[in-house]
């Protein structure tokens, strides 16, 4: 019998999720990037309504091609607010672009974003043993280090909280409980 993370049994959407993606370590610069993106729109919402929301994402931000989102004008700052496909906030689509900018940035110094993120790990996964969903934090102290090294670098919408959940959903930190069949 398959057993799954209490927070994955909302809805089929969340579970493929949970099965396919989240824990999964990832060191690719464009995947890194999709998630990072969503996770700052989820600010405040739930992670069902982004992930609903996920393939009008990849439209919108032409498949989270950081290295066109990066060059975003005015024009199609506009066309973002009017997209109702996508969560319209101003602040959140400047730091989606913002941060395209930076992984290009970081990718001249680090070779790739990756490097960069997964150097706070040695390039290896944390795992944790929680008996349930309810004792993972929203935030740790690494996940405030690397907020504000990312802040530092010029990144904006990567609080603690943020950085956790990106951790997370990039694989740097398995967090399913210890009786999940994908731990």
């Amino acid at each position: 019998m398959t057993v799954r993370c209490d927070w994955a049994l909302t809805s089929p959407l969340m579970q493929d999720y949970h099965d396919n993606e989240w824990g999964k370590p990832s060191h690719n610069d464009d995947k890194l990037y999709e998630m990072l993106v969503l996770e700052s729109m989820q600010a405040g919402l739930s992670w069902s309504t982004v992930l609903e929301k996920r393939e009008n994402f990849r439209k919108a931000f032409d498949q989270f091609d950081y290295t066109k989102v990066a060059y975003y004008d005015e024009a199609k700052i506009d066309e973002l607010l009017a997209d109702p496909g996508i969560i319209r906030n101003r602040l959140k689509i400047h730091a989606a672009i913002k941060n395209a900018q930076m992984v290009l940035s970081i990718q001249k110094d680090y070779d790739s974003f990756a490097s960069y993120i997964w150097s706070f790990f040695e390039n290896q996964p944390l795992v944790n043993y929680w008996e349930s969903s309810s004792e993972i934090p929203a935030s740790t102290d690494l996940s405030k280090q690397i907020s504000k090294d990312l802040k530092k670098q010029g990144f904006k919408f990567v609080g603690p909280t943020i950085i956790y959940s990106f951790m997370q959903a990039i694989g740097m930190i398995n967090d399913h409980v210890v009786s999940c069949s994908f731990k």
